[in-house]
C-alpha cells in the first residue's frame, strides 16, 4: 500500500524576495575606521603645529599685513597678470604659427617652443639680468654695414622689473603655445572646412568656431599654468626684484625670525592659489555647460519613456 504525499513547493522566487525585503546597506566598517585614523593623524598634526612656539605665530600675525609684505604681494601678482597675458596672446601666436602649413614659420615656433622649455626659468631671469655683459648697447638700424637709428645703454633699459617680465613672459608662451595647440587639434578638423564652406577667413574661424569650441581643453591646464606662475614669481627675488618672498626675506634678514616670515609668505600664497582654485572651477563649468545641458536633455529623454519600451530598446541595441 503507497501513500503519495503531496508538498506544496513555495516559488523559487520567495526566498529571494524575503531577503531582499530585509536587506540593508552594510556598514561601511573599513571606510570608517579610516576616517577615524585620518582625522586622529590630522587633529594631532594641527595641535603639534599650532603648540609649537618655534614657528612664531605671534610674529607672523604681527607681519602679515605689514606694508613690506604687502607691497612684495601687489609686485607678485601683477608679474602674474602681465606675464600671462604676454604669454598668453604670444602663445596663441606660436600655437598657430606651429600648425600653419607654412614651413618656416612652423619651424621657428618649433625652435622658440624649444629653446624656452628645455631651459629652466631661473637661468633665463638670470640671463636677461645680465644680458649688459653681452650687448653693453641695444641699438636700432640697418644689419651690418647700415646705419644705427637709435641706441640706449642696456642697463637702463633692462631694469629688474623688464628682466622679470621678460624672463616669465617668454617662458609662460612656450607652455602656453603647447597647451593652446593641444585645445586646437581637439576641435574636429571639419569644422575648418565647414567654414570655409561658408566663406569664413582662417582668421575669423579661428576666432569665432575653433578657439571657443577649444576653450574646453584649454582653461583647465591654463589654470595650472597661472597657479604655477604665482609661484614662479619667488625666483625673481635671485634678481632684487622686490616680490613677496623678496620681501620677507628682507625682514627675516634684519629680525632672523626666518621660520615665521617663511610662513607668512607661504600663507598668502596658499590664499592666493585657493582663490584662484575657485575662480578655475567656476570657468570650467561655464565652458562645459553644454556638456551638461546634453546630459541632463539625454536622462530627461530617457525618463520620459516608459519602463518596458527602455527595457526593448536597450534589448534591441544589445
Amino acid at each position: 500500500m503507497s501513500t503519495d504525499i503531496k508538498t506544496t513547493a513555495s516559488p523559487p522566487g520567495d526566498a529571494a524576495v524575503r531577503d531582499v525585503a530585509h536587506a540593508h546597506k552594510p556598514f561601511p566598517a573599513g571606510r570608517v575606521a579610516a576616517w577615524v585614523v585620518v582625522l586622529t593623524i590630522a587633529a594631532y598634526f594641527a595641535w603639534s603645529v599650532a603648540g609649537n612656539e618655534n614657528f612664531g605665530w605671534p610674529v607672523v600675525a604681527q607681519y602679515f599685513f605689514d606694508p613690506v609684505v604687502v607691497s612684495g604681494l601687489y609686485v607678485s601678482l601683477g608679474l602674474t597678470v602681465v606675464a600671462m597675458i604676454i604669454g598668453t596672446v604670444l602663445g596663441l601666436l606660436l600655437a598657430v604659427a606651429r600648425m600653419s602649413k607654412d614651413h618656416l614659420a612652423s619651424s621657428l615656433a618649433s625652435l622658440f617652443i624649444w629653446f624656452f622649455r628645455g631651459t629652466p626659468l631661473l637661468v633665463q631671469l638670470i640671463f636677461w639680468y645680465n644680458l649688459s655683459t653681452l650687448f653693453p648697447t641695444l641699438s636700432i638700424g640697418i644689419p651690418f654695414f647700415g646705419p644705427t637709428f637709435a641706441s640706449w645703454d642696456t642697463n637702463s633699459v633692462i631694469s629688474p622689473m623688464t628682466a622679470a617680465i621678460a624672463g616669465l613672459a617668454l617662458n609662460e608662451s612656450a607652455y602656453m603655445a603647447e597647451i593652446i595647440r593641444g585645445g586646437l587639434l581637439s576641435v574636429d578638423k571639419g569644422q575648418f572646412e565647414t567654414a570655409e564652406a561658408f566663406g569664413m577667413t582662417r582668421a575669423r574661424a579661428l576666432r569665432r568656431i575653433i578657439i571657443p569650441q577649444a576653450m574646453r581643453s584649454i582653461v583647465p591646464p591654463t589654470g595650472n599654468q597661472l597657479i604655477s606662475m604665482i609661484k614662479a614669481t619667488s625666483l625673481v627675488s635671485v634678481i632684487a626684484m622686490a616680490d613677496l618672498l623678496y620681501s620677507v626675506q628682507s625682514i627675516y634678514n634684519r629680525t632672523f625670525e626666518v621660520i615665521p616670515m617663511l610662513l607668512v609668505a607661504v600663507t598668502w600664497y596658499l590664499l592666493i592659489t585657493s582663490v584662484l582654485n575657485i575662480g578655475q572651477s567656476y570657468i570650467e563649468r561655464y565652458y562645459g555647460r553644454g556638456d551638461r545641458h546634453t546630459g541632463t536633455a539625454k536622462a530627461e529623454k530617457e525618463a520620459a519613456v516608459p519602463a518596458p519600451a527602455l527595457a526593448a530598446a536597450q534589448e534591441a541595441s544589445q
